[in-house]
């Protein structure tokens, strides 16, 4: 068994025992025990009781953290003429057409985020097995298929954080850095967590949030309160 380090050993010590915090003390115990000399992110996993392999169980939606993520969003558009023109003058990292298609099709992906407008649907369908596994295929029921390109783009590098159930039905997102302030952490969760429950979908039985957890990229996991978390 490999030797744990002085760090996330100490780390490890700071956790045990505690569970079912509050969002607030989860947030100031992680912020407490982030040591790396990179600005880790704030992430968040939720245990839904949903199996999303059944189209009315699947959790998928947006939201817009408050306090934005504290990370440069790189978003690439397909779009043509003045279209392409929008998302150029919003701040698009990468606008092309055919062009964008091939890149990807060799691949290259060097963007988070991939917005298309409805006319380019035809050809970002051809890259369904290559976007979809990355959770990259635009998507109307998530605003990046769509006709208002700046207003998508300007979204996506403002903080907008999309979410979709893995098939254990779990949703996962970084909600911020630990360099925030524990308020504005506080904030982008609880956004996070109630964009999660109204997406609640018609066909999940029994109790919907199971569980909560948050972490910092390197660090433990801590348990919290799903009634804290939902403010019930």
């Amino acid at each position: 068994m490999a030797k744990l380090g002085k760090r996330t050993r100490a780390a490890r010590e700071a956790f045990a025992g505690k569970e079912d915090l509050s969002v607030e003390e989860a947030v100031a115990l992680i912020k407490a025990n982030a040591k790396t000399k990179f600005d880790e992110t704030v992430e968040i996993a939720m245990n839904l009781g949903v199996d999303p392999r059944h189209a009315d169980q699947m959790v998928r939606g947006v939201v817009g953290l408050p306090n934005g993520t504290g990370k440069d969003v790189r978003v690439a558009v397909f779009a043509r003429g003045p279209k392409a023109d929008e998302a150029k003058a919003a701040g698009a990292d990468i606008v092309g057409a055919e062009d964008l298609m091939e890149t990807i099709q060799g691949g290259t992906i060097e963007f988070d985020r991939c917005i298309a407008t409805p006319d380019m649907m035809p050809i970002v369908g051809r890259l369904g097995k290559v976007l979809g596994p990355r959770n990259l295929m635009p998507n109307p029921k998530v605003g990046t298929v769509t006709m208002d390109v700046a207003e998508a783009v300007q979204a996506a590098k403002g903080g907008e954080v999309q979410f979709k159930a893995e098939k254990a039905g779990v949703v996962h997102a970084g909600v911020g850095k630990v360099s925030f302030d524990e308020a504005k952490l506080v904030e982008n969760i609880r956004a996070f967590v109630d964009a999660v429950s109204k997406a609640k979908p018609a066909g999940a039985k029994g109790t919907y949030m199971k569980k909560v957890s948050l972490s910092s990229s390197m660090g433990p996991g801590v348990s919290v309160s799903v009634e804290n978390a939902t403010g019930n």
